[in-house]
């Protein structure tokens, strides 16, 4: 198959080949050896958050379902599979039914999440849960690290909005999830149409140095700008000096200007100067767009300057430094036989390197202070404790194989807004520090 014929698209039909080799070779083993079928419980966690990070936000979750529903293996599919002769016949032939019919629970998306806390847990038979393991993480590694800088962005920019633009700073189809974890974690709107295209996120964008820089004047692009978008656009006004663009933009849009955007030199600086300016020149309604290597930091640095909204690229679509939220897929808990009755026992990886599990089925549960604030993430084993029975975590997302959580964006964002707010205010802070909640384990009857 030439895979320039597949083109870009921004889903994609089948996620089956969205896995290692060896979950594959791992099927066919168990196959053989007559252990495939036995029940299963696998978890996502991460062990650690990213250092000095206070909390994890959960995103990517509508994007796992959707790669649960289209995991399948087609006949081209099965034939790359053949061809390279990567497992059997009788796996091939096993791989052709493929459907997922277990159940899947998780932290709804937009939730918070802390070390050890039961993200998502997938139950089945081992075949066809372990399939699955590589296409969870990839989906939930990126989508959580990017909501997670989104979220410290939000909270440092209060009630100013941000604008999500940085595809151009990395792979063409990761933007767009990029873009879908960043409206997740407080972003207002995109610049990526597919995003907007795929998700329904705002989008947003005017024009860059390139247009101006096309014209004769800078004048002349102004004019050719506001007789095609109107008076409220925002023109950018720092590709040659700052002053005299300003004063163009009012006298060519009027005190009507929608906005002036703002990319280079000392932000701070230049914000306080523009704002006198425009409210000189009667432009007291044009708002003050910033853009520029933003990160968090530097957002909360512009906290007391006249500034409207932000708009991030690089710092975002990279995690602002982690860009992977470290989670594993393990197996915790599995049955002694392929009998659906049988109990399950924990199981855990022993071994030194700070790489140690905690076998058995986990419930998780956010234990409130007497002010109703959060004060520790609880995952356990067995019966849930009373007191802590209406503050479980996991939902239902895939019972028997259908998905039976689906929801609008809207909702997880939503969510997260919150979540972070039912958390200590020490959350928000951006100084290095441990996760702002504890994690406590509590063990029952760790098998079923």
């Amino acid at each position: 198959m030439n895979t320039a014929d597949l083109g870009l698209p921004v889903d994609v039909p089948s996620t089956a080949l969205f896995t290692d080799q060896y979950e594959l070779t791992m099927l066919q083993a168990a196959l053989r050896g007559g252990t495939a079928e036995r029940r299963s419980v696998f978890e996502v966690f991460t062990r650690r958050l990213p250092e000095g990070r206070r909390y994890g936000v959960v995103a990517g979750t509508g994007r796992v379902l959707d790669a649960v529903e289209n995991f399948r293996f087609d006949a081209g599919v099965l034939g790359f599979l053949r061809e390279r002769g990567i497992i059997d016949e009788e796996t091939l032939a096993w791989l052709a039914d493929y459907r997922f019919t277990g159940d899947i629970w998780g932290y709804p998306e937009g939730e918070v999440y802390f070390p050890g806390s039961p993200v998502m847990r997938v139950e089945g038979t081992f075949a066809e849960c372990v399939l699955l393991e590589t296409v969870i993480l990839s989906i939930l590694n990126h989508d959580s690290a990017i909501a997670a800088a989104a979220s410290r962005m939000s909270s440092a920019a209060g009630d100013r909005p941000l604008i999500e633009m940085g595809a151009r700073r990395t792979h063409e189809l990761a933007a767009v999830a990029a873009s879908r974890a960043a409206y997740v974690g407080g972003f207002a709107s995109t610049s990526d149409l597919a995003a907007g295209f795929r998700y329904n996120i705002p989008t947003v964008g005017t024009s860059a140095h390139a247009f101006t820089l096309l014209h004769d004047s800078e004048r002349d692009a102004f004019r050719a700008q506001v007789d095609s978008l109107g008076r409220g656009t925002t023109l950018l006004v720092d590709t040659y000096d700052v002053t005299e663009a300003v004063r163009a933009a009012v006298e060519i849009a009027g005190t009507e200007l929608g906005a002036v955007r703002i990319d280079s030199g000392d932000l701070l600086l230049v914000a306080h100067r523009v704002r006198q300016q425009l409210d000189e020149l009667g432009a007291r309604d044009t708002k003050i767009i910033v853009t520029s290597d933003l990160d968090e930091y530097a957002i909360a640095s512009l906290a007391a300057a006249p500034v409207d909204a932000y708009g991030v690229g690089t710092q975002l679509v990279t995690g602002s430094g982690h860009p992977t939220s470290s989670m594993v897929y393990k197996l915790v808990a599995r049955a002694e036989s392929a009998d659906p009755r049988a109990p399950l026992a924990p199981v855990a990886k022993k071994s030194t390197g700070g790489k140690t599990s905690v076998g058995g089925r986990k419930w998780a549960a956010r234990r409130l202070d007497s002010d109703g604030i959060a004060e520790a993430e609880v995952v356990g084993t067995g019966p849930v404790p009373g007191e802590l029975a209406d503050r479980q975590l996991l939902v239902e997302l895939v019972k028997g194989g259908e998905v039976v959580a689906r929801e609008p964006l809207d909702a997880a964002r939503e969510r997260h807004v919150a979540a972070r707010a039912n958390l200590p205010l020490s959350a928000t802070q951006l100084s290095r520090g441990e996760p702002v909640l504890p994690t406590e384990y509590v063990q029952g009857r760790p098998g079923s």
